[in-house]
C-alpha cells in the first residue's frame, strides 16, 4: 500500500498542537500510561492544569490526531495516538534528511562558493507568460547562484509586464528587481544571445510548446508548480498562493545550486535535475519526467 503524500500543514498543525508545555507535557504524561489512557481529571492533577485550560489543550490534541479519546462509563478517557506521533516524528526527520524522491536519494552537499576564475553556468527559466514563477526563480537562482551561475528568464507568450505581487514578494524579501522584466524567448535564440547550459521549465504549458533552438547543448528540465496567478479570489489568498510558489522554487533552487555540477556526468545532472523537479508541489507532469517539446541535449 502506497504511503499517504507529504502533508506540510498537517505536520505543522501537529508540531504547534505539541508546541506549548502544557499539551507537550500531556503528551508525555499520556505516553507513559499507554494503551489505556487517562480520564481528564487525572490528567489535570497530575500535570497541575486547571480544568477548564485542559479541555482547551486536549481539543487541540485530538483536533491534530494525537490523542484520541473514548468514553468510560460517565467519564472521557484520553490515550496517545502512538501511530501519529510516530508519524509526525519520522516526517518530521525526512525535513532534516537528505532529500528522497521516491525512494531515489538525492543528497545536497554543503554550500558551493565560485572559486576565483572558476567555471560559470548559464541557466534559462520558461514559463509561458515570463511574468511570475520564471521571474522569481530567475532571481533566486541569481542570488544563490553567487556568481557560479547566471540566470535569466523568458516566456513563450510573455506578458510583457512582471506581475506586481512577484515584484512586491522578491522585494519584501531583499532582492534587487530593478532588472527583472518579461521578454519573449525568442531573445536567447538569436545570434549572439548567451549560450545556455541548463533550459528549465516551470510550467506545463510552456514545458509541451515548441521551443526555439538553443544555442550550446543544454541540459533540460522540468520544474512544474501549481500557477499562483490561479489561485483564489482574494489578495490575501493570492499572497499565500505566490508565497508557496516562492517555497517551492526556493527549495529546488537550493538543490540546484549546491550540486557539484563540476564533477558531475551529464547524465547524473539530467537524473538529479529530474529528482529536483519532482520535489513537493511538483505537478504531475514535472512528477512524470515530462519535458514535453523541450528534448534533452545528448551533450552539455
Amino acid at each position: 500500500m502506497a504511503s499517504a503524500p507529504f502533508d506540510p500543514d498537517l505536520l505543522v498543525e501537529k508540531l504547534q498542537a505539541v508546541a506549548q508545555p502544557s499539551r507537550f507535557a500531556v503528551l508525555r504524561l499520556l505516553a507513559r500510561h499507554e494503551p489505556f489512557g487517562l480520564g481528564a481529571g487525572d490528567i489535570a492533577r497530575l500535570i497541575a492544569v486547571p480544568h477548564n485550560t485542559l479541555s482547551t489543550h486536549l481539543a487541540q490534541l485530538e483536533s491534530a490526531g494525537l490523542v484520541r479519546s473514548r468514553k468510560d462509563g460517565r467519564r472521557i478517557v484520553y490515550a496517545i495516538d502512538r501511530a501519529a506521533t510516530g508519524s509526525m516524528l519520522a516526517e518530521l526527520g525526512k525535513c532534516l534528511a537528505p532529500v528522497d524522491v521516491q525512494g531515489q536519494s538525492m543528497t545536497v552537499p554543503a554550500l558551493r562558493e565560485r572559486a576565483d576564475g572558476g567555471p560559470r553556468y548559464s541557466v534559462l527559466v520558461l514559463c509561458t507568460h515570463n511574468s511570475a514563477r520564471s521571474i522569481m526563480a530567475e532571481a533566486l537562482i541569481n542570488h544563490e547562484g553567487r556568481g557560479r551561475i547566471r540566470a535569466y528568464s523568458a516566456g513563450s507568450q510573455p506578458r510583457g509586464i512582471v506581475d506586481p505581487e512577484a515584484i512586491r514578494l522578491l522585494g519584501s524579501l531583499g532582492y534587487d528587481t530593478t532588472g527583472l522584466h518579461s521578454k519573449t524567448w525568442q531573445v536567447f535564440a538569436e545570434a549572439g544571445a548567451p549560450g545556455m547550459d541548463f533550459v528549465i521549465t516551470v510550467c506545463d504549458t510552456a514545458a509541451g510548446e515548441k521551443c526555439p533552438n538553443w544555442p550550446g547543448h543544454p541540459l533540460v528540465a522540468h520544474w512544474g508548480i501549481a500557477d499562483p496567478l490561479e489561485a483564489g479570489t482574494s489578495e490575501a489568498e493570492r499572497r499565500e498562493a505566490f508565497r508557496n510558489a516562492y517555497r517551492q522554487l526556493s527549495a529546488r533552487v537550493a538543490a540546484f545550486v549546491n550540486l557539484p555540477i563540476e564533477e558531475m556526468s551529464p547524465e547524473r545532472l539530467r537524473s538529479e535535475l529530474a529528482l529536483i523537479g519532482r520535489l513537493e508541489g511538483a505537478t504531475a507532469t514535472a512528477m512524470a519526467g515530462k519535458t514535453g517539446g523541450l528534448l534533452p541535449a545528448t551533450e552539455m
